[in-house]
């Protein structure tokens, strides 16, 4: 047997543990549920030390579930929520406030006094990004100016600042680093000339000595600290969510698209070596890079998708758990057309409406939970048809799509067949449904030499199922017209 390899998944709301064979088989695996935590209306924050806890206790359980120690693992690959911000004292690894999740919207009247002086079209060229909320560097400017102390202690050095991998790296193996994924999501890294760019830095108040040291995906992050686990372990491959999904989903090829269906959706084109600028309000966004060689991508990211269904449980009590929802909307009357904008944290792309808010159009008295549960998968489908359709105005090849997809989502047929029918695209769920998991797996198995190369782990993809649309075209751009109306209907910028 191959060595196997452990991948952390520090998500939203949970942390993973999985212990894979070479073989893909998954030998162990652990997930621990956290807090969220909720300031104040549209703010969201994280306990960092509730998120070390569930990594290392995630870590230990899936290596006892897999019958395994430490020791006999080739390696460890870290794949986390991106564009979460914590900061922490370098000395001794403590935060000194909870961290800013991705979600969190408390910036946006920074972000609009920057768009206002005008600064967006050169953030744009060098970060490939838009002045949004979404990510980490307005955040970071945000606790810098309002933790008592916190600037000058950053001035002197003390202070640390990283997405979640440099946190969980800085605990598992004392190293400051992270990759060139999530540095490229901060608003502080030049993607061009790959390296953190003192004029963005200066915009935001951010001291250099902040910073970590950027890295391939793989590439040596360390070693585990013995105590952990019973043994070292090198942290070998590190990439953001979206992008260990890429690779797990073997997007190597430009042109190949994945969406990965979690709290949010997030769909990435690969455009190759090319870097690739939007015209259609689309993120340029590093995909990987390995062996020095760096593979760009559009990115379309929707804040809310499983977060939905997770609001028809939580917030209206509809359902007991998630997978009640594809069951439920399948019982929806279909002569109701009822539609939910979930812009319940604004809208992203290719909107980018930070002042949004939710809305559901053409409820009647005869609408019920099916009508919301189905509403609510639409809307996923929906999005996800904006996306590609922004993708499609600024990509230039082929302009034929199969979808790879993965996350919790797509285990409902429901939601991807609807998915398949809105896109006129085939959809195609893979045989590994932890994607985003395997592809750090597979970077960290194939730099430590155990797993194999690009090449034969492309080849080695396979497919669970394969959806294939079959909605009446009228229909399809009736409901497609329908949804752009309600859309309109929610932007705060008309």
């Amino acid at each position: 047997m191959t060595a196997p390899i452990l991948a952390i998944d520090q998500g939203t709301t949970s942390t993973r543990a999985i212990v894979f064979s070479g073989e893909r088989a998954v030998l162990g695996a652990s997930q621990r549920e956290f807090r969220q935590y909720f300031p104040r209306s549209g703010w969201v924050e994280h306990d960092l030390d509730e998120i070390w806890e569930s990594t290392v206790l995630t870590v230990r359980e899936a290596l006892a579930a897999a019958r395994l120690e430490a020791r006999e693992i080739a390696a460890v690959g870290i794949t986390n929520q991106r564009e979460t911000v914590a900061v922490w004292e370098k000395a001794t690894l403590k935060p000194v406030h909870n961290a800013i999740v991705w979600q969190d919207r408390r910036t946006a009247e920074r972000c609009a006094e920057l768009k206002a002086d005008g600064l967006e079209p050169m953030v744009a060229e060098k970060t490939g990004l838009l002045l949004d909320p979404y990510f980490s560097g307005t955040k970071l400017a945000w606790l810098l100016d309002n933790v008592e102390g916190l600037r000058a202690r950053a001035e002197a050095g003390e202070i640390a600042f990283g997405t979640i991998d440099s946190f969980l790296i800085a605990r598992l193996t004392g190293a400051f680093a992270t990759d060139v994924t999530n540095a490229s999501r901060t608003l502080l890294y030049d993607i061009g000339k790959e390296r953190w760019d003192e004029e963005l830095m200066g915009i935001l108040g951010v001291p250099a000595s902040m910073l970590a040291e950027v890295k391939d995906n793989a590439a040596d992050f360390g070693v585990t600290r013995p105590e952990l686990f019973g043994a070292s372990i090198p942290v070998l491959g590190v990439a953001g969510d979206q992008q260990a999904a890429v690779i797990g989903n073997a997007c190597f090829e430009p042109g190949m698209v994945k969406s990965t269906y979690g709290t949010g959706c997030f769909a990435l084109l690969n455009t190759g070596t090319r870097r690739v600028a939007s015209q259609n309000r689309l993120l340029t966004t590093i995909a990987y890079r390995l062996d020095g060689t760096t593979h760009y991508a559009l990115e379309g990211a929707i804040f809310v998708a499983g977060a939905a269904v997770q609001w028809l449980r939580d917030g209206l009590g509809i359902i007991k758990e998630a997978a009640e929802t594809g069951p439920l909307a399948e019982q929806a009357d279909p002569g109701q057309e009822v539609f939910l904008v979930p812009a319940f944290v604004g809208l992203g792309a290719p909107h980018w409406d930070a002042e949004a808010r939710g809305a559901i159009f053409g409820i009647t008295r005869a609408t019920g939970p099916a009508e919301l549960a189905r509403a609510a998968l639409e809307s996923v489908a929906l999005q996800t048809y904006d996306l590609l359709e922004a993708m499609h105005g600024d990509w230039r090849g082929d302009a034929d799509t199969v979808l790879r997809v993965d996350g919790g989502m797509v285990a409902s047929d429901f939601a991807m067949q609807r998915l398949s029918d809105i896109l006129a695209a085939p959809v195609d769920r893979p045989v590994i449904g932890e994607t985003t998991a395997f592809g750090v797996a597979w970077l960290a198995g194939s730099k430590a030499g155990v797993w194999p190369d690009q090449a034969g782990f492309a080849a080695a993809w396979e497919r669970d199922r394969r959806f294939e649309p079959g909605m009446d075209e009228a229909a399809r751009m009736r409901l497609i017209s329908k949804w752009k109306d309600a859309v309109s209907r929610t932007l705060t910028r008309r």
